[in-house]
């Protein structure tokens, strides 16, 4: 017997004008003649339905960032590295926006840690002008994609805020078309541009302040090639809170003599989850994807992050963090879970079983995974370079699944299948120490006392000199810890801009 429910809405014409229907037809055809459709090929490639009814930023961006090709740098499911609502979770838990939803400057941040470029606006920071502006010059070329928050009641339609992508602009109606990705409720839809700007222009009663749109284009580079800050414990928010507040305070209360000294207080007040915070991006994939080969995207990817590694060991600044580590006393806590004697079968069980985790879709989950068997081996194929390739069995009560990750590293030519054969030199505690430090903002060493002191560490953390690569990798870690100050601070929605670093 067939039961009754709720299947779409009749989407309220006027004011919106179905894009399916003859008239939308038309329009669409007009602004594609008139060169404000470019945006739209993209985006429809990758249009999708939200999955949760208070998904629709997370929907919007995801779609977004897909239509870009910005790699998330991590994998989706089996092999592919994709972006997906699930995956949208540095700023806010999943379990909250799935409450409650998600606010525009939350939005903003979580396109930020994605690795976009974005520039963002409140419709009582610019004007309806400026607004058409941009939603023409972003129509125009498929390189900048718009995002929009609005209310939908302005439009006649049922509930309250919403976002959704804008595919296109129709210069002789005024009229731009909005992407819902709320497809199970409403089609997409021409609006008439000035309607939309007054759906914007209210006032979010969640936070006090107004909506808008926020403009996402890629990068000129991926960023985070070797190292990220993680928000996946709650122990991050301790974390930032040390790094942005408290070192700048300690580093200034005391009368220092020598770097040393500051090392030691620096490093031995770290919190004691502190290792949680900031993590390599390693390499995952099942072993059943395919042979022990590496394909060229892989070799591409692996060398990039070796170069950053390399880099990092070339710095002063990492010579002072290793002599410091080899002198601390193994006993402290504080250090020795970064310590340099990080043992890579051990860190490796670990990133296998996140891996796993990824990989069965079950990031997050209560279900827990545990490695039953890590070996090292070193891969050559074909006359390559050799690759460090540690391999596991990760097993979650019933199932198990072979995982294989693959580490930046440096071996001898002559090198064996065990781990004593292969020097490693994958991200440990003092390389990633050592990019922490260059990553903390450059008043951080303001409040040292000794002149001579103070310009030597201003040499050692200076980011002027450094090598692109590594360049790029510090100032994306120094724009993420800036992005977690804001949410500690809860001022994602007051504050808009890209992190000044």
């Amino acid at each position: 017997m067939a039961m009754a429910g709720l299947y779409r809405r009749i989407l309220p014409s006027p004011p919106a004008i179905d894009f399916a229907s003859s008239e939308g037809k038309k329009l669409f055809l007009e602004a594609i003649q008139g060169g404000t459709m470019e945006g739209f090929y993209r985006l429809i490639s990758y249009f999708q339905t939200q999955s949760e009814p208070a998904y629709c930023g997370l929907a919007s961006l995801s779609m977004v960032l897909n239509s870009l090709a910005i790699d998330p740098g991590r994998k989706w499911k089996g092999p592919w590295r994709w972006f997906d609502e699930s995956m949208l979770d540095c700023c806010e838990p999943l379990e909250k926006v799935k409450e409650k939803g998600i606010s525009f400057g939350t939005l903003v941040c979580l396109a930020h840690c994605a690795g976009a470029k974005v520039e963002a606006f409140r419709t009582n920071q610019i004007t309806i002008d400026d607004f058409r502006k941009h939603v023409i010059r972003c129509s125009a070329s498929d390189d900048c994609h718009v995002i929009s928050s609005y209310h939908r009641g302005i439009f006649k339609q049922t509930g309250t805020g919403h976002f959704s992508p804008i595919g296109g602009y129709h210069a002789g109606r005024d009229m731009a078309l909005i992407l819902d990705v709320a497809r199970f409720k409403y089609p997409p839809h021409w609006v008439p541009l000035t309607i939309l700007w007054e759906a914007m222009d209210s006032v979010d009663e969640a936070t006090g302040q107004h909506r808008g749109f926020m403009l996402v284009s890629r990068p000129h580079r991926e960023p985070g090639l070797l190292y990220t800050l993680s928000c996946k414990h709650e122990s991050w928010v301790g974390a930032a809170k040390y790094l942005m507040d408290d070192v700048p305070n300690l580093v200034k209360s005391k009368d220092f003599k020598d770097f040393d000294e500051v090392l030691t207080v620096v490093f031995t007040s770290l919190p004691s989850n502190f290792g949680e915070f900031i993590k390599w991006v390693a390499e995952v994939r099942r072993q059943e994807d395919g042979d022990r080969s590496l394909s060229q995207e892989e070799k591409g990817r692996l060398a990039l992050k070796e170069e950053v590694l390399k880099q990092v060991q070339e710095t002063g600044l990492f010579k002072h963090v290793v002599a410091f580590l080899s002198s601390v006393n193994s006993c402290c806590k504080s250090t020795s879970a970064l310590a340099h004697k990080d043992d890579l079968p051990d860190i490796a069980a670990k990133v296998c079983c996140q891996g796993a985790e990824i990989l069965a879709g079950k990031f997050s989950s209560s279900e827990r995974f545990c490695c039953r068997e890590t070996c090292i081996k070193c891969l050559k194929v074909n006359g390559d370079k050799p690759v460090t390739l540690v391999s596991a069995t990760v097993v979650d009560g019933s199932t198990e699944q072979g995982i294989d990750v693959l580490v930046p590293s440096s071996q001898m030519e002559d090198c064996g299948c065990g781990p004593n054969n292969c020097i490693g030199m994958y991200p440990a505690g003092n390389d990633i120490l050592t990019v922490l430090l260059l990553a903390l903002p450059t008043k951080t060493w303001s409040g040292i006392k000794n002149e001579k002191l103070s310009g030597e560490i201003q040499g050692l953390v200076s980011t002027e000199y450094l090598p692109t690569l590594l360049q790029e990798e510090v100032l994306h870690l120094r724009r993420q810890l800036h992005i977690l100050k804001r949410c500690q601070e809860n001022k994602v929605d007051v504050d808009l801009g890209a992190p000044s670093i």
